[in-house]
């Protein structure tokens, strides 16, 4: 979470409102991969 923070923040960059739900959804889009990618794959043994 610290590096979504850092590359994100907590404020919007854009002004309109239907620009800053584009933006949200870019993030949204951005830490779904983050998560994609540090998640561990898990397989069944024996």
């Amino acid at each position: 979470m610290v590096r979504y923070k850092q590359l994100i923040g907590r404020s919007l960059c854009a002004r309109s409102l239907p620009v800053q739900k584009v933006e949200r959804a870019l993030d949204g889009k951005v830490l779904n991969v983050m998560i994609s990618l540090g998640m561990p794959v898990t397989r069944m043994v024996a």
